[in-house]
């Protein structure tokens, strides 16, 4: 987009006048009304992911005073911005109330209704930062205090808003995001319900402590699972870091080598870092299936990390390997990590003078509640294509946003 032609890179066919730039005063009024009787009883605050939305839900507690009566009252519909900034919201944000019928929100917030734009338009234009540049010219002069720009609602609504000239363009680009909004909103619930179910699986599949079988069992096992110890189940491994100072041992980097910032997700088939084979020729290259465990990191006072390779590679001094023996399935022991962790962690974390690690010593000789390898297996390969189905959402849904992120940089001026 050239300054001189104020249009988008990408517009809908049909479509071929100059946008214009015009004041928010010229098509917004200010909204200024107060809960007088405290007509409403909903707390609203302004969350940069969710829009608008119940203090109640947001911040699990009312921040707002019992007594709403000084408040605005905002009817749906309507937009208010929050001058607060934050790491996602540098120049606060804008957003409508589409969730409930009416609410409450503070009068440090400015607010607004539309007079003669498009609303779905009008949304995503301020989930884009072309409106940034405005604000901050009028927030140059005040001083952030505490994360609370110093805008004054005159000024606010002097800044210039770039759209269509015609309304028919402002309400197709509306729907589009709309109709992608919503299509980003099912993957999200989709992924959220599978990972919810995945964590009440774990829980439900796995003994709790001091019993001997689980409460949902596949069809066909009834044996009461045994103690067994980790050290009888597994072998176990870790690596180093090849000299950082030997440019030979990184570049041209073919081998994977985990670290501690690779182990975010269970499986691994990427590192951040490679190393080449001169490298890798003092160190052990693990098969795929083997499962890794962070054992030295400043985030163990969480977590404890613990993926499964699904590439051979080789590790540094951070972490542990653990091989299992033909009587362990090893996707069974890594949903046994996941489903254990805060036991594990509580049981075998401990802390050190930088950072915190596990007694890795002491957790090999933990006796571990096991099934018969039949079932290991099926439980293995039950989580296994869970996690599969989940990683597919996410990437769905990772994909969807950055194409609405892409969009959003080209279809406005």
């Amino acid at each position: 987009m050239t300054e001189q032609a104020k249009v988008p890179a990408i517009r809908f066919a049909g479509f071929t006048d100059p946008w214009e730039q015009r004041k928010l005063g010229d098509i917004a009024e200010r909204v200024t009304r107060k809960n007088e009787n405290n007509e409403s009883d909903l707390p609203l605050t302004i969350s940069a992911q969710h829009g608008l939305i119940d203090q109640r839900l947001f911040f699990n507690a009312q921040v707002a005073s019992r007594d709403m009566s000084g408040y605005y009252l905002l009817r749906q519909g309507e937009f208010a911005y929050n001058k607060s900034t934050s790491a996602d919201s540098p120049w606060g944000a804008i957003k409508r109330l589409t969730r409930y019928e009416k609410g409450c929100v503070s009068t440090l917030y400015i607010c607004f209704a539309l007079l003669n734009a498009n609303p779905d338009y009008l949304v995503t234009y301020y989930e884009t930062n072309r409106w940034h540049k405005a604000v901050q010219m009028i927030a140059a002069e005040g001083a952030r205090n505490h994360g609370l720009l110093n805008i004054a609602p005159d000024d606010f609504f002097d800044t210039m808003v770039s759209l269509p000239e015609s309304q028919a363009e402002q309400q197709t680009i509306g729907a589009f995001f709309s109709r992608l909004d919503s299509l980003i909103t099912l993957h999200q619930r989709k992924y959220d319900k599978l990972v919810i179910f995945k964590k009440s699986m774990l829980e439900k599949m796995f003994p709790k402590d001091g019993e001997s079988v689980p409460e949902i069992r596949f069809a066909g096992f009834t044996d009461p699972w045994e103690q067994r110890k980790l050290e009888n189940l597994a072998s176990f491994g870790g690596g180093h870091t090849p000299s950082m100072a030997d440019a030979s041992n990184y570049v041209d980097g073919k081998i994977l080598w985990v670290t501690s910032q690779d182990v975010k997700q269970h499986y691994i088939e990427n590192t951040t870092t490679m190393i080449s084979e001169k490298g890798a020729a003092t160190l052990t290259l693990y098969p795929s299936d083997s499962i890794v465990i962070v054992a030295r990191s400043g985030i163990l006072r969480h977590t404890i990390p613990v993926a499964k390779l699904r590439k051979p590679a080789t590790v540094n001094q951070d972490i542990k390997v653990i091989q299992t023996v033909d009587s362990c399935d090893s996707s069974w022991l890594l949903q046994y990590f996941i489903a254990s962790n805060k036991t594990l962690l509580r049981e075998y974390g401990k802390t050190g003078t930088t950072v915190e690690s596990i007694d890795f010593a002491k957790m090999k000789s933990t006796a571990l509640m096991v099934p018969y390898i039949e079932e290991q297996q099926a439980i293995g390969s039950f989580f296994s294509r869970l996690d599969n189905l989940i990683t597919l959402h996410q990437r769905k849904l990772e994909l969807l946003q950055n194409i609405k992120k892409s969009l959003l940089d080209k279809m406005f001026a």
